[in-house]
């Protein structure tokens, strides 16, 4: 039986955050309105400017940088790539990719071999990049052959998720409008891939043009510009500070109808608010539940709410005592608050995570997510794992983010309930990244969100004992073994049995301490339209416009 949650303690902390969070967003929310009321050029901006807030500019403008939030934002509006989702109107209006139909981007045509081992395309040939020059199979190849070179991005997906061994057997130029990639073995995701805005191409002529001996790939100069097919290009990149994206008026689909985007970075989201309730910005991104709840009573803003694809979680080292032992890490599942949490924090616009795979993708189940709120069955396993007295142990969050603050004071009083005593931990963002990439810290907060709409991509990204970002060294060899057999089987039907079983797996294994889906949303004045949601979170300024 599930067990309500009777601890004073708690509901305490609970109700003290909602009133300490209202009282700092007013008061912060009144000194941003004193610092940023508008100048006439931010007041008045045409109908063809985007001024937008966000709490951090791009980390680097190259593709092969590691993806943060914000660099997959200017990814999506910068960089082209070769196919695209389709998109369609939802029920709510908004404009989301279609999974079930793949379109042309930089590709007019493709063919993928009925064997699923190759797949060849076939490029338009009304393409220009913002600097002029015509797309060919040159930009396609030299795109193809610094990625595989600088063996980052590009080179995880061709090596990990197409198992491409050799970058000449692959890679093929068959005319000046034609390439081809030939893989080793059958991939289901050989086509889809290449929606992925991480897979870029390159306006190599450019980039050529401003290699030097020392930096053949131009990555200094393409940390700070831009070279590439999109609707936008970055006219100036100041980092800390602002990002001014302008229109490749010669853009394939058309003109863009916003001209230019300011953005700027605004890292206190009351000091985002203050900004757009005084018009001096149009769209404000990742402001708090509590935020956008306020903000959607009031005139002249609208706020634009989808689940999308993120999981929020907390890793725990899987290696490291005492979740090294699955009854520990089932426990702490069994401990947390969900139901008061969605309400206390969130606001009711999060659902909760029961699958580590997203819940809007192909072969989701959360029918074996059994994770309630049960301190008596923690308190059981703990037992059994040799804790009955509980344990002492820690958890981190990043200096700055409030949803992951209040979380963590909520879940150390949860916790405690079965004897656990958790110190929470603080730290700046980069301090955090490197104390759980060494394994150095028990605990620790993790939002993240597979932007491949397939089951099998997304356990090989977070559960193959082989990825990169397996932080949390979880580790079955059923699992590797079915998620290798899905990453090359074109079978959908087992597929998606095996990918139903992993799901089992690790929610009997419980690698994680399963949180939330907080969803995305995006604050704007009444007059900015064309709202619409892709897989990495990030806004398409081309489809938006002003009326």
């Amino acid at each position: 039986m599930t067990e309500e949650i009777e601890s004073p303690e708690l509901t305490k902390r609970l109700k003290h955050l909602n009133r300490r969070a209202a009282l700092k967003l007013a008061a912060v929310g009144a000194l941003a309105l004193s610092i940023l009321q508008p100048s006439d050029a931010w007041a008045q901006t045409p109908n063809e400017t985007l001024i937008v807030a966000g709490p951090r500019t791009p980390e680097s403008l190259d593709q092969e940088y590691p993806p943060t939030e914000a660099v997959h934002e200017m990814r999506r509006n910068v960089y082209e790539r070769l196919l695209a989702y389709e998109m369609a109107e939802g029920d709510d209006g908004v404009l989301y990719e279609d999974f079930d139909t793949i379109g042309g981007s930089l590709a007019e045509s493709w063919e993928v071999s009925d064997d699923f081992t190759s797949i060849t395309f076939t490029l338009r040939d009304d393409v220009v990049s913002s600097w002029g020059n015509p797309l060919d199979a040159d930009d396609v190849m030299w795109s193809f052959e610094r990625g595989w070179n600088l063996k980052s991005n590009f080179h995880w997906y061709m090596t990990q998720v197409l198992k491409i061994e050799d970058f000449d057997t692959a890679f093929t130029k068959i005319d000046d409008q034609t390439v081809s990639v030939t893989i080793p073995n059958p991939s289901p995701l050989l086509e889809k891939l290449w929606t992925n805005s991480d897979l870029g191409i390159l306006d190599a002529d450019k980039m050529q043009e401003i290699a030097t001996e020392d930096d053949p790939w131009g990555q200094r100069w393409l940390a700070t510009n831009s070279a590439s097919f999109g609707p936008y290009s970055v006219s100036k990149y100041t980092p800390g500070q602002e990002v001014i994206y302008e229109a490749n008026e010669d853009y394939f689909r058309g003109a863009p109808a916003i001209k230019r985007v300011i953005f700027r970075e605004m890292p206190t989201s009351a000091n985002r608010v203050a900004a757009l309730q005084a018009g001096a910005v149009d769209v404000a991104e990742y402001l708090s539940p509590r935020e956008l709840s306020l903000l959607g009573n009031m005139p002249g803003v609208r706020v634009e709410q989808v689940f999308g694809n993120y999981i929020h979680r907390v890793e725990m080292q899987n290696e490291m005592p005492p979740f090294d032992d699955p009854k520990v890490r089932q426990a702490m599942n069994y401990l947390v608050p969900r139901d008061e949490i969605a309400e206390a924090v969130y606001f009711g616009t999060a659902r909760a995570t029961k699958s580590p795979v997203s819940e809007i993708y192909p072969a989701f189940t959360d029918e074996y997510f059994e994770y309630e709120n049960n301190v008596e069955k923690a308190k059981e396993l703990l037992a059994e794992a040799g804790y009955p007295d509980g344990f002492e142990t820690e958890l981190g969050y990043r200096t700055g983010d409030q949803i992951e603050e209040e979380l963590a004071v909520i879940l150390q009083t949860a916790f405690a309930r079965a004897g656990v005593t958790v110190q929470l931990s603080k730290l700046p963002a980069s301090t955090l990244v490197e104390r759980y990439t060494q394994g150095e810290i028990a605990m620790y907060f993790f939002r993240d969100m597979a932007i491949v709409p397939d089951a099998a991509y997304v356990a090989n990204l977070w559960l193959n004992s082989n990825s990169l970002i397996d932080y949390s060294n979880f580790h079955s060899d059923e699992v590797n073994e079915l998620i290798n057999n899905a990453l090359s089987s074109t079978d959908e039907e087992t597929r998606v049995a095996d990918m139903m079983r992993v799901q089992q797996i690790t929610m009997e294994e419980a690698p994680w301490v399963f949180l939330f889906n907080p969803g995305y949303q995006l604050a704007m004045r009444e007059n900015v339209q064309g709202y619409s949601w892709y897989t990495p979170n990030g806004n398409a300024w081309f489809d938006f416009h002003k009326e």
